[in-house]
């Protein structure tokens, strides 16, 4: 009955009792109920296993989790609030009248797919904190979640080693679907750390689908596709991504990457057309996801930045930027600023020309860059202003000084 109405609401069933791990409290498997986009408890038995695993996924996501039972179950007290699915079960065990209640069980699910998360505790585990700022969402996670001590430190580790140390660890894994989920996203974004795009794509195909299909995976793995030459499938992920839960301001800042990569493309081998059109695409999903959540500056620079490197320059950049610096200052502000804040500060200095006020903004970065990549990113954008001032004949040699201190960072 449950697999079938399950296939009717074009969802994916995946059996909890089908884990094969050990430990009484199966840990991968409570993480699959967590991550789960729907689940349904069959409550008939009135199995104590099952009253656990469903106070586990009610606690964090009520609306999307459905609970069928026999007629003839004497259901606890404190389940009487839930809107059971009673069915008829026969004396043999037999099924009565299946297909009703397999097509009520249909319905529910599919108006499940309507509903709004409206769990605190989910967005907790979600987000790992109110409203995160998205782009920071991934650097929490690894230090927030609670994973083996024993493999974060072999991880920490392998990110200074290189790839071949990160591969290790991944091989020590008896099964990576099988591995709990705050392990999985520490080796998945180690690789990030060590440049590993193949490696990043092909773990996210062996995670368990559940975990595999969050969005800061989904993020993660449109990243890692980009960086390995990969932009269409990049696009792919990031455009059903928005389709599902919106624009984000991270995810719409990875799509104006996408768009940018395939600008200088276009620019590299003279497609003038194409690309005045791409840029205006990664002008236009930078904006999106800056005016999603103006507290992140990172899609807002990147915005003000392609604005100005445009042919004629947008002149809406102007009035921007101070919203850009506001965003960026309160996050300096804050006490927590990392890389990306004053990479963001250098970026807008050397928009404005302020060579003295760029330089100590870069002094400041420097001291806070944890993977190589991320100055590279910051000396791409750069050179990009740098090129483009030296065309329109009001070049700034203090900016080749910018972008070489970066870019000898990034190796």
């Amino acid at each position: 009955m449950i697999r079938p109405a399950i296939d009717a609401a074009d969802l994916a069933p995946i059996r909890a009792d089908e884990e094969r791990v050990g430990g009484i409290i199966q840990k991968p498997m409570y993480e699959r109920l967590l991550f789960c986009d729907y689940a349904v408890a069959d409550l008939t038995t009135a199995n104590a296993n099952v009253f656990y695993e469903l106070g586990v996924r009610h606690a964090v996501r009520p609306h999307s989790t459905v609970t069928p039972a026999s007629k003839t179950t004497r259901l606890p007290f404190d389940l009487n609030h839930l809107r059971t699915l009673m069915y008829d079960l026969g004396n043999d065990g037999s099924w009565s009248e299946a297909g009703p209640i397999r097509d009520a069980l249909t319905r529910c699910l599919r108006e499940a797919r309507g509903k709004t998360i409206d769990s605190p505790v989910f967005q907790l585990v979600e987000g790992l904190r109110p409203a995160p700022v998205d782009h920071t969402k991934t650097d929490a996670f690894r230090d927030q979640v609670r994973c083996s001590e024993e493999t974060k430190q072999r991880l920490r580790t392998a990110r200074a080693e290189g790839v071949e140390a990160v591969r290790a660890v991944e091989a020590a894994q008896a099964r990576i679907a099988d591995t709990e989920a705050g392990v999985v996203i520490d080796l998945f974004l180690s690789y990030r750390a060590v440049r590993a795009w193949p490696e990043m794509v092909a773990l996210v195909e062996r995670m368990s689908p559940p975990l595999g299909a969050t969005a800061m995976v989904r993020e993660q793995l449109a990243f890692a596709l980009n960086r390995n030459g990969d932009g269409e499938g990049a696009e792919r992920v990031l455009l059903e991504l928005l389709e599902k839960r919106g624009a984000s301001s991270e995810t719409s800042g990875l799509l104006g990457r996408v768009y940018k990569d395939r600008w200088e493309a276009a620019v590299a081998a003279g497609d003038t057309l194409l690309a005045r059109g791409v840029l205006d695409k990664a002008i236009d999903a930078y904006l999106t996801g800056f005016e999603t959540d103006w507290r992140d500056a990172y899609p807002g620079v990147n915005t003000v930045t392609l604005m100005e490197l445009r042919e004629p320059p947008d002149p809406r950049r102007t009035s921007l930027l101070p919203v850009v610096r506001y965003a960026v200052d309160r996050r300096l502000a804050s006490g927590s600023a990392d890389y990306w804040d004053w990479a963001t500060v250098v970026e807008l200095e050397v928009l404005a020309s302020h060579e003295p006020e760029a330089m100590d903004a870069l002094a400041a970065a420097v001291g806070l860059i944890r993977e190589t990549w991320e100055p590279e990113t910051t000396a791409r954008n750069i050179r990009l202003i740098r090129v483009a001032r030296e065309c329109r004949g009001s070049a700034e040699p203090w900016l080749s000084t910018v972008e070489h201190e970066l870019a000898t960072r990034s190796q």
